[in-house]
């Protein structure tokens, strides 16, 4: 007998209007250079409830954010994400324009999703905490 599994949903994310703009000018900007990122990105957005900056409640995951989640190999992980150039991992900044940051964005503490890493490896991440961009 085979087994079939569906597969997981993912949990609903909101982005301020500030945040949908800018990162849908990025994906557009790199679709040739990087499509399948570009796509990543871009349906993360489409998927997304986009509301008003203000109004983007205080736990969600934005751009600025510091994010504690733990992978599903058992890392804990606490990184701001960031745009391309402030990206530096070995500072804690994890740049949007990785799977895992853009999987990231507008989740809250408590949600968990899938990711496929560049290796085509997939992995899953549960959002710990989330402070606020400084």
């Amino acid at each position: 007998m085979t087994r079939t599994t569906k597969p997981a949903r993912k949990p609903a994310i909101t982005v301020g209007t500030g945040d949908y703009n800018r990162l849908s000018d990025l994906a557009a900007a790199i679709e040739d250079r990087n499509p399948v990122l570009a796509a990543e990105l871009q349906a993360e957005l489409d998927r997304a409830r986009v509301v008003a900056d203000h109004k983007v409640p205080a736990g969600v995951v934005r751009m600025g954010s510091t994010v504690a989640f733990d992978t599903d190999d058992g890392q804990h992980r606490h990184l701001r994400l960031v745009f391309p150039a402030e990206a530096d991992i070995a500072a804690g900044t994890l740049s949007i324009l990785t799977p895992i940051g853009a999987a990231l964005i507008g989740l809250s503490a408590g949600q968990s999703i899938g990711w496929t890493a560049r290796d085509g490896r997939h992995h899953a991440l549960t959002v710990v905490s989330v402070e606020p961009p400084r």
